[in-house]
């Protein structure tokens, strides 16, 4: 819609109230804001509310879709100035090169701090030890609560979403997380309409989720709409991979078949990524965001159920997790 003119003043003639007013009048309807439009604005308002509320806020930037929409958000909230806070990893040395690339082009580009707490760190001086099944999405607990209490952060900024899995769905927007950043889901304080509150005191910290009532598939055509860039492998390409507990598994240095496990080439995306050794791809041929947004949209199986491992631990996988300080 055009802006008019800044000295443009209404006409109080007689022709004005005899007729045209009628023809000029404002639709309500071109002023409705979209729902994205409507989730773009909780996210950001969370944002601001969080960085006015709390003193040393810092944001969980993986690389993934979830982390870089959230990060695109806090720089629309504080346009023009730079986002006011740093980025943290924790990376578990099994993360896939296009991602680790991805986050670190990223954070160059913007002129961001990116604090980074290594799993590997932990299990070269024997603080973690490697797990039996090889993964090491369950270790990253440790290096993330010891990282927010090195960076003094009394809020963090994640990328989780209440569609993703029910721990998730039941979590707060503003979560408090206790003097050992342990979640207690019995312990949660009411949210009443844009209300949050993050009082805490020493040694608490609180978990900030801006995107926490969008679904995969608010995420995908925010992506289309803003024209975020994302790390490749969310698109369909050729990769070499194996099958293994009814996903795609990739060939790389920390996930190789076993035993009957053969290779083969396929085209296939992923809708989230986590580790190499626990994140399965999809068969797909959706190449761009657009081709990604048609084939969730007629999907069944949430992301997270079609291709991650580490949550089928168990049927209370992510909320045990959680419950010990997990993301």
């Amino acid at each position: 819609m055009r802006t008019p003119p800044v000295n443009a003043q209404p006409d109080l003639t007689e022709a004005h109230h005899s007729g045209a007013l009628a023809s000029a009048s404002i639709n309500p309807s071109a002023h409705r804001l979209s729902q994205l439009d409507v989730l773009e604005s909780e996210a950001i308002h969370i944002i601001r509310e969080v960085v006015a509320e709390l003193e040393r806020p810092v944001l969980l930037f993986s690389g993934g879709k979830d982390s870089v929409v959230v990060l695109h958000l806090a720089a629309k909230a504080f346009w023009p100035g730079k986002v006011p806070f740093p980025l943290l990893h924790v990376d578990t040395g099994h993360n896939f090169p296009e991602v680790i690339a991805f986050r670190d082009e990223t954070v160059e580009r913007l002129g961001l701090r990116l604090e980074v707490a290594r799993v590997q760190d932990y299990i070269d001086d024997g603080r973690l030890h490697e797990r039996a099944d090889g993964t090491r999405n369950p270790l990253q607990t440790l290096p993330l609560l010891d990282a927010i209490a090195a960076g003094r952060h009394d809020a963090v900024f994640g990328g989780a979403r209440r569609d993703e899995d029910k721990a998730r769905a039941k979590e707060r927007i503003l979560s408090l997380r206790d003097e050992f950043g342990q979640w207690d889901p019995r312990n949660q304080r009411p949210e009443l309409w844009n209300l949050y509150n993050g009082r805490h005191t020493v040694g608490q910290h609180v978990r900030a989720f801006p995107i926490s009532n969008w679904t995969e598939l608010n995420v995908w055509r925010y992506i289309e709409r803003e024209g975020i860039v994302l790390p490749p492998l969310y698109y369909a390409h050729e990769r070499e991979v194996y099958r293994r507990d009814g996903m795609w598994r990739s060939v790389g240095p920390v996930s190789a078949p076993r035993g009957t496990e053969t290779v083969e080439k396929r085209t296939v995306r992923y809708r989230t990524v986590g580790d190499m050794s626990c994140t399965g791809a999809v068969d797909s041929d959706a190449a761009s965001v657009a081709a990604v947004v048609r084939e969730i949209t007629v999907s069944t199986i949430t992301e997270r159920g079609a291709t991650r491992a580490d949550d089928r631990i168990s049927e209370a996988a992510m909320e045990d997790r959680k419950k010990d300080g997990y993301f």
